[in-house]
């Protein structure tokens, strides 16, 4: 039989030599030292993974220079698993390690929010329940010594501050502090016990205006639905009748996260989401108790950066007709990986199944050859589907019914309800180049720190925010005049940057959730989101079309 493809370029030869080493590492592990398969007086055939071995083998007992077979095996594997789908992975033990503190919600340390400036650490600001605010250190101190020895001026970095900042939970560390404004600019000392620092999930979590309620979910990690319900029952204790879950940017987590948060929000035995693949038969996993929250309003906010379990969420909700999405369609990340550790090197992380919406949409987005799937959102941007609705693909084919009857489509992420636009306005360079820089976060910092007691003074972060729009002065001008080209739309610059100060600020001295809060002042999805639940009987109703 011939072919019509054309011969392998010589450019995928090492790729090819790589799947031969990796796959002689894994099952050629047994072959005995008498075997050899260069031996062609006898004729005989081996089993591919013996031969594979073989050649590991000999280019490790025989290459012309010293090799590093361990390298080398890290290679081949990686050439396998490009060849695979995008996110079947190899990780290393110090990946792994880096990966699980986020995940699994907590780390070991003092418990700081830091940025390097001028070479010294300073404080944006103290973890809630950590060591650091439990010894009072505010936004803004400095630490200039650690254990006595002075670090300031020492060429820190990012590293080297984790690695004498973080520490197992139980031991101590000294600080040596400086805080601005402090008549006595003396130093002082404090001395830290390291403790279990908590990475919370859910961010920020505010009663709004008219009874509204808002929980901004960043992943879904061990205890997010722990936090989530802590959450909801405050907001619902506090008069909130309604609920706006924002995943936009949540690039996902655990599906045992996602799950139990769904079911808060369901009737008992509702599918929200089955996985299947080729030697994976079907799991469904359905709630397993009426939830207390099933007759709450709810609209979730999503985005092109909303992926993996956010897409479970807001797939499940949609639906069964549930909640109402908003925002643009989401990245389309529905692959099951499985991990399969490997003693003293690390793990493998190889899709096993793929997830589908209780509707049957796969969310997974298509990849494989011809797909340049790293970079589809260019093929997003090219067909306007960040800022036209009727731009996003609907395949006839791929349709699918919600519980209520209206029509879904699958093919890749989880499209909203409600289409909301990407603001498109200009950047201009000045403001980008603040914000690339760092400058625009330090000097939030600073006018933070030196104005502390008279902005903590205005009472709440609304009040702080209402001040801003009264035309407080933020020293954006300033700020912006080195930067600043005259070619450029001065006044959205000046606009872009007070707005980004003000948010800083919110988050600095108010807390991380302010810092949220700060950014809807003028945020076109949360003006949607709050538009939907007047309108969420006719979105939630079929289409007669």
């Amino acid at each position: 039989m011939t072919s019509d493809q054309p011969p392998m370029p010589r450019a995928w030869m090492p790729i090819a030599l790589g799947i031969a080493l990796c796959l002689g590492a894994y099952f050629g592990r047994g072959l005995g030292s008498g075997t050899n398969a260069w031996e062609f007086t006898e004729p005989h055939f081996l089993p591919s993974g013996q031969v594979l071995g073989s050649v590991l083998d000999r280019i490790d007992r025989m290459y012309v220079d010293p090799v590093d077979r361990s390298r080398l095996t890290d290679i081949a594997i990686d050439a396998i698993l490009d060849e695979l789908d995008p996110h079947s992975d190899w990780f290393s033990a110090q990946e792994l390690a880096a990966m699980a503190e986020p995940m699994e919600g907590n780390f070991e340390g003092i418990g700081v929010e830091f940025l390097l400036q001028d070479d010294t650490i300073m404080v944006v600001t103290p973890i809630e329940g950590g060591p650091s605010e439990k010894a009072g250190i505010q936004s803004g101190d400095r630490i200039v010594s650690v254990d006595d020895s002075v670090i300031a001026g020492t060429g820190l970095t990012n590293s080297k501050v984790m690695r004498l900042l973080k520490g197992p939970a139980g031991t101590s560390v000294g600080l040596g502090l400086l805080r601005p404004g402090n008549a006595d600019s003396a130093t002082f000392e404090v001395t830290l016990r390291r403790s279990r620092i908590p990475i919370h999930s859910v961010v920020a979590s505010e009663p709004m205006l008219d009874g509204t309620g808002y929980i901004k979910v960043v992943r879904f990690a061990r205890n997010t639905h722990e936090e989530f319900d802590a959450a909801l029952s405050d907001l619902r204790d506090r008069g909130v009748n309604r609920l706006v879950v924002d995943l936009r940017g949540n690039g996902g987590g655990y599906l045992h996260a996602a799950v139990p948060i769904v079911e808060r929000f369901l009737d008992k035995n509702d599918l929200v989401v089955y996985t299947q693949g080729a030697a994976q038969p079907r799991r469904d996993y359905v709630t397993e108790r009426p939830g207390r929250h099933r007759s709450l309003p709810l609209v979730i906010m999503v985005d092109e950066g909303s992926a993996s379990a956010s897409e479970i969420m807001a797939g499940a909700l949609q639906d069964h007709d549930r909640a109402i999405i908003v925002g643009r369609r989401t990245f389309g990340k529905g692959l099951v990986q499985e991990e399969f550790p490997v003693a003293d090197r690390g793990a493998l992380r190889l899709t096993v199944a793929r997830y589908y919406t209780p509707s049957g949409r796969s969310i997974q987005r298509p990849y494989g050859t011809g797909v340049d799937y790293e970079e589809e959102w260019l093929e997003r941007e090219a067909r306007g589907e960040y800022v036209e609705a009727d731009s996003v693909p609907k395949v006839d084919s791929l349709a699918y019914l919600t519980a209520g009857g209206r029509t879904v489509y699958g093919g890749g992420g989880i499209a909203p309800d409600v289409f909301v636009p990407l603001d498109t306005g200009s950047f201009p360079a000045s403001y980008r180049e603040l914000v690339y820089a760092g400058r625009l976060r330090e000097h939030a910092f600073q006018l933070g720190t030196q104005r502390r007691n008279a902005l903590l003074g205005l009472g709440s972060v609304a009040d702080f925010l209402d001040a801003v729009d009264a035309g407080m002065d933020l020293g954006a001008a300033t700020l912006i005049e080195g930067s600043y080209r005259p070619d450029e739309e001065r006044e959205r610059s000046m606009l872009l940057t007070r707005r980004r100060i003000a948010e800083r600020i919110a988050h600095n001295l108010w807390g991380e959730s302010a810092g949220h809060l700060a950014s809807l002042r003028r945020d076109a999805e949360w003006q949607a989101a709050l538009a939907a639940f007047d309108d969420m009987e006719s979105l939630l109703t079929p289409s007669k079309n």
